[in-house]
């Protein structure tokens, strides 16, 4: 009861600050360590240098990754996304049964045949699917 009537408003929020900035800190930190075990650019000695040196000095670590690999763990992001993004469609293709050549080229015919498209087309995309 003692330590609730002797806070003030300001020291709550400045524990609200700080245990904000806290769980920022372990994202950032996280994310990091995520970008370091996912980049293809860098050997495992590399790797282990910088996880050493985040590790071993934290604030500065995180830091010097962040302005020396920066632009690198937002490709590294977009990529990732980029092959999530394709599995994804290539898992609803499998599901929905719609990937296979043979329902392509049916669904050609089937064009050409309505006439939406000519033979030149049909014989570019017969070409593509095959």
């Amino acid at each position: 009861m003692v330590l609730a009537t002797s806070w003030g408003v300001g020291e709550v929020v400045l524990t609200f600050l700080w245990f904000m900035l806290f769980f920022i800190w372990i994202w950032l930190m996280i994310s990091v360590f995520i970008d370091i075990f996912r980049s293809d650019d860098m050997g495992g000695l590399h790797k282990a240098i910088w996880l050493l040196g985040i590790l071993l000095f934290n604030l500065l670590g995180v830091l010097l990754y962040l302005i020396i690999r920066g632009d690198k763990m937002r490709v590294h992001s977009m990529n990732a996304a980029k092959q999530q993004d394709e599995a994804m469609k290539e898992y609803i293709r499998q599901a929905s049964g719609t990937g296979s050549s043979a329902d392509e080229l049916h669904r050609l015919a089937d064009l050409k045949d309505r006439g939406i498209i000519d033979d030149a087309e049909f014989a570019k995309l017969k070409a593509k699917i095959v």
